[in-house]
């Protein structure tokens, strides 16, 4: 989901530079939308070799962007696969106290 107004993303990865939120016209390629982004960290970001961006909600050319995975749409058939995944982890959990 966009970070501004929380649309879907349903473009595939890796996101474009020029790729916009289709609702808000928000960049997608932008540090807010990177599993790198951290508030309060040096430059706001994670990983120590990218280089810092000036305005964090516009797009960039950082080699190290990757989309955010809580940004990221998910469809029903990798719902339902995480679901049978979480089922068979917890029946597994339970079992260790059988």
């Amino acid at each position: 989901m966009c970070w501004y107004c929380g649309s879907p993303i349903n473009d595939p990865e890796p996101i474009g530079r020029s790729l916009r939120c289709q609702d808000c016209g928000k960049d997608l390629r932008s540090c807010k939308n990177c599993r790198f982004f951290q508030s309060g960290s040096r430059g706001d970001c994670r990983e120590t070799s990218a280089e810092p961006q000036v305005d964090k909600e516009r797009a960039n050319f950082c080699d190290w962007f990757s989309l955010d995975k809580k940004y990221r749409v998910q469809s029903e058939g990798q719902k339902a696969e995480k679901a049978k995944s979480d089922d068979a982890s917890r029946t597994a959990f339970d079992n260790l106290f059988k």
